[in-house]
């Protein structure tokens, strides 16, 4: 069969089932995974109550060809997050904790930036993206893996975030204070975050092959490698293993134990017949609206309202509430998905960084649930992500262009105006010095965070880091004194694609 005809049936199929078919879910995840390079994918469905598909796709990793199956561990990201919450709620649950609690009552250290914030914190305030810093605020303490920052220094360092908005009044996403939230855990708990999740959520639902972090993994033989493409070709990577992040990202999961986790949280926090969790009373606290998110009322789920609660995005969807997550790590994205009212449950897991792949398996399916006329998501997606690229990469081919220009010209820079140390408050030392006749940015506490400097223009150098994968080469933007030195360093992204945890933007460097 042609792919267009492939296709029209498919979509045809969708029109006259009020369902995807176990067939379906496996020509669109093999679509999908052609479309947008992925090598793995596992997809879960639950339907009231009950598994429906649990399937794994492709293979863990392209160098050693082993397949994926439905106990094919991943890392769910930012999924993780949730189940920081549900171990909050089993805290409130027992009267160890109040959601309106004060940070400070637990952690005397913690700080935020103004006084006023840092006494009014509470740990809602840790887990609703509402803290005025802006998106990814202070990630490069925890991004890209390899930096040398612990838990007390991300306590203290939050001191010198400037905010972007008042204390509760936007959304911007943050990881640090899902860090923070699982600090809180342990100080209440007595127990590690990851003990915690391990001993109290993971071992009574029988996620026996799941881990809080990978580094607790003891057998590798069935995880995913990530993938990343570079240069149009897929590169394996490292697996993420800072378990500094496990509070907001660490958990590595499969689609059948991930499916037992979205019973769970269809079922009100009860599983089987004398699993109860934690409350209902806390399950419905989780799930209110707590920040709001803009949202737009378009077809085909006219979707009225949008927002964060704890641990879960909300919203609705065709009249039904929607309580959804992705996550990401290095190479590797993730997607839950659940519509209460109508028991569904969709898990999508990945080994390579492309978000759009779970979600056209995502909304193809719940699509089929809700009634919705079908779409060709994995085209329209692909089409999408081709433009996305193409501007991005506009932008960036006329930076390197112009690098390679003054090159070829052989401008004659003095590279001397800008070497030296610089330090910024919270991320602390970089050195730009010159080796055999090169510039180099290196920084102290991420070694990874190292690379090739370049003149663009004045007062504005570029780093290639050594990485490529990290698709986060930066602008170097210096101040000078009156003597023409550089004593400021300032930097932003080249790539308006640049994943938000390379917050450069939050950078502010002098010379030492």
């Amino acid at each position: 069969m042609s792919y267009k005809l492939s296709v029209l049936a498919l979509l045809f199929s969708f029109s006259v089932s009020a369902q995807i078919s176990n067939q379906e879910v496996d020509e669109l995840v093999n679509r999908t995974i052609k479309a947008f390079d992925v090598p793995g994918i596992a997809v879960a469905i639950v339907k009231d109550g009950k598994v429906v598909l649990a399937k794994g796709y492709g293979v863990q990793s392209v160098v050693t060809q082993q397949k994926v199956d439905a106990n094919t561990l991943f890392g769910i990201a930012s999924n993780s997050k949730a189940f920081t919450t549900a171990a909050l709620a089993m805290l409130v649950d027992e009267g160890k904790v109040k959601w309106d609690d004060k940070v400070v009552q637990y952690l005397p250290d913690f700080k935020m930036y103004d006084d006023f914030v840092t006494r009014e914190f509470t740990i809602r305030d840790l887990l609703t993206h509402r803290s005025g810093l802006g998106l990814g605020a202070g990630d490069l303490m925890i991004w890209p893996d390899g930096s040398d920052f612990k838990a007390q220094d991300i306590v203290h360092n939050l001191r010198y975030l400037k905010p972007v908005s008042s204390f509760r009044t936007k959304y911007d996403y943050d990881n640090l204070m899902y860090i923070i939230a699982g600090e809180i855990v342990h100080v209440v708990s007595g127990k590690t975050w990851a003990d915690f999740v391990e001993e109290r959520i993971m071992k009574p639902l029988e996620m026996n092959n799941s881990v809080a972090s990978v580094k607790r993994l003891k057998d590798t033989t069935n995880v995913i490698t990530p993938h990343v493409p570079i240069d149009g070709k897929l590169k394996t990577i490292k697996r993420y293993e800072n378990q500094l992040f496990d509070g907001a990202a660490g958990i590595y999961s499969s689609v059948n134990d991930l499916s037992k986790w979205a019973i769970l949280q269809i079922n009100n926090g009860k599983y089987g017949d004398n699993k109860q969790l934690f409350s209902e009373k806390e399950h419905d606290e989780m799930w209110q609206l707590q920040t709001i998110i803009p949202a737009k009322t378009k077809p085909p789920y006219n979707t009225h309202f949008s927002g964060y609660g704890l641990g879960w995005f909300l919203s609705d969807v065709k009249g039904y509430k929607q309580v959804s997550h992705t996550g990401g790590l290095e190479g590797n994205v993730t997607q839950t998905t659940l519509i209460p009212e109508i028991g569904l449950g969709i898990i999508v897991l990945t080994n390579q960084q492309s978000g759009a792949a779970f979600s056209a398996i995502t909304n193809t399916i719940k699509d089929s649930y809700l009634g919705i006329k079908p779409e060709d998501y994995v085209t329209t997606y692909s089409n999408r992500v081709k433009a996305s690229e193409a501007s991005a990469d506009k932008v960036t081919d006329e930076v390197w262009a112009t690098v390679a220009k003054n090159k070829k010209d052989k401008l004659k820079i003095d590279f001397s105006k800008i070497t030296g140390t610089y330090k910024d408050n919270w991320f602390g030392e970089v050195t730009i010095i010159e080796k055999k006749g090169k510039i180099y940015f290196a920084s102290k506490r991420s070694p990874q965070l190292v690379g090739e400097v370049f003149f663009y223009k004045d007062g504005n150098y570029v780093v290639k880091w050594n990485n490529a994968f990290f698709h986060a080469d930066a602008h170097l933007l210096f101040k000078y004194d009156q003597n023409g030195k550089a004593n400021n360093l300032k930097m932003l992204p080249i790539s308006e694609l640049t994943d938000f945890s390379y917050d450069f933007q939050d950078l502010d460097f002098s010379k030492e």
